[in-house]
């Protein structure tokens, strides 16, 4: 466990793997926290350096702020420049790959190629994220708990007891991080920084993601010059968690050809 300092706070920081390895930053979905990434770590190639962070607002980071997604942005870049020693390949699901554009868009120099899983340049509405806003205002993030695993598990998933682990993470998380990243959803707009994009990119989606559904991450993937895109069958929101084995054979690869591993 590890803190890095910003001007809100501090941030919960993970690094696993040797000092001089290749650096990999992973940001994660609205409404986890930097556990997202615990089954696929080790099917990932050795002699890497992992790291991983809870975004302000959630897990064990201090809130404060958070209502644009330059703030995130920020935070990752801070991350990096902390932690990676260099430039880093970055991966993020959901909202973590809205903001991996967002560092790749606004600092190039510190992305040598991302692994964009399970997002878009545009994440859903600003009417959308509105009434998300004022249900948890209403009722407290464990309102839309049931709501909110319909869209991120597949239903096999979703009768499995790993489902409750899943639901307690988000109607545990703090409604003020989570409203704030709502507000950070609802006027983030990458799609012509990141059909500027040059660098390397993976795009993965999910068969049965409710939540950003494959012909909208699929879009994303189009975008941007020499991406790839590849679709995990059956998975939803988080294949990550329901299918670590088929998201690490698609993303072990890359980055042994984009780590320098």
């Amino acid at each position: 466990m590890q803190a890095l300092s910003r001007d809100f706070g501090t941030l919960h920081v993970r690094v696993d793997g040797p000092d001089a390895g290749p650096a990999v930053v992973f940001a994660n979905s609205l409404g986890t926290d930097l556990r997202l990434w615990d089954m696929v770590l080790p099917l990932l190639p050795q002699g890497l350096r992992l790291i991983r962070y809870d975004k302000r607002g959630h897990g064990l980071s201090q809130g404060g702020g958070g209502q644009t997604i330059e703030d995130h942005r920020d935070d990752a870049i801070a991350v990096i420049e902390a932690f990676a020693r260099g430039p880093a390949v970055l991966v993020g699901l959901s909202m973590g790959g809205l903001i991996a554009q967002a560092v790749a868009s606004h600092r190039p120099d510190l992305a040598l190629a991302l692994v964009l899983s399970n997002t878009a340049a545009k994440l859903g509405t600003a009417e959308s994220w509105q009434v998300r806003i004022a249900a948890v205002n209403a009722g407290g993030v464990a309102s839309i708990a049931d709501a909110v695993m319909e869209r991120w598990f597949a239903a096999p998933f979703r009768a499995t007891a790993e489902l409750a682990l899943w639901r307690q993470m988000l109607a545990n998380a703090s409604a003020a991080g989570y409203i704030a990243a709502c507000q950070a959803l609802a006027s983030a707009d990458q799609r012509a920084a990141t059909a500027a994009l040059r660098c390397p990119t993976l795009v993965i989606g999910g068969s049965e993601d409710g939540a950003s559904p494959p012909e909208v991450v699929r879009a994303t993937a189009a975008l941007i010059p020499g991406a790839t895109y590849r679709e995990i069958d059956g998975a939803g929101h988080l294949p990550c968690v329901e299918a670590p084995q088929a998201w690490a054979a698609l993303v072990a690869p890359f980055l042994k050809d984009h780590c320098y591993v």
